[in-house]
């Protein structure tokens, strides 16, 4: 078979998987914009440790590396980039804002549930593109920056698209804990993010202490939804 599959891209397959399945699952007539915020954790999580992981075998070929480099940026773009705006899309269904049926109908009424839905699928092929933009320009960026330097880059230029895997579990708390509807906000977090993907800005690279407070707030943010879940199925 093509492709490699030794413990050094585990973690990156698994992303892929994870943030595959959130997407249908949140297209799927019984998903649920909740389900797909745990796939997407998730896949923080796996993409938090897959380049540290890779690093510890150091035995690698130049093939090896490359295509590490790749799937990472291919997975990154289904978990991070696809699946946030199906979630959104997965609110649509779900929010009486547009529709008071299981399904966004789109009829010749010219009322908000005509135009509003229309604009936010804009949106969220805006995200889609701007998330793949940033991935390729990251790409290029790092193959010149290696043939130059050695080592570890210092800095991201443009928001890195995995910060999608703590943004928007956290616009999510804002809807469980208030019980509002914040359809309108989190597409409004989707446009914002996606230009900041763009945005031409420095980003420091997280080191060890960054690390581990971006997986305190990524857990602390897990334990709330799943209480807030467990709670609203008691009750």
């Amino acid at each position: 078979m093509i492709g490699f599959y030794d413990y050094t891209v585990i973690l990156t397959y698994l992303s892929l998987i994870s943030g595959m399945t959130g997407v249908l699952i949140c297209l799927h007539g019984f998903g649920h914009p909740f389900i797909g915020v745990f796939f997407l954790m998730f896949s923080g999580l796996c993409d938090t440790f897959d380049g540290k992981v890779a690093r510890t075998k150091k035995d690698r070929t130049p093939a090896q590396t490359a295509y590490g480099i790749q799937i990472d940026s291919l997975a990154d773009l289904v978990a991070f980039g696809v699946l946030p705006p199906c979630i959104g899309i997965s609110m649509l269904r779900v929010s009486t804002r547009f529709t008071d049926s299981p399904h966004i109908r789109l009829t010749g009424e010219s009322d908000q549930r005509i135009l509003y839905p229309i604009i936010l699928f804009a949106i969220a092929v805006i995200y889609v593109l701007a998330a793949m933009i940033r991935l390729a320009y990251f790409n290029v960026l790092e193959e010149e920056r290696q043939k130059v330097e050695e080592g570890n880059r210092k800095y991201y230029l443009g928001l890195p698209v995995t910060s999608a895997a703590l943004i928007f579990p956290t616009v999510m708390l804002i809807q469980y804990i208030t019980r509002a509807d914040i359809t309108l906000l989190y597409f409004g977090a989707l446009l914002i993010t996606a230009f900041l993907f763009v945005l031409k800005f420095k980003v420091g690279k997280p080191q060890l202490r960054g690390i581990f407070i971006m997986l305190a707030i990524g857990l602390v943010e897990f334990i709330l939804l799943l209480l807030i879940h467990l709670f609203r199925l008691r009750h």
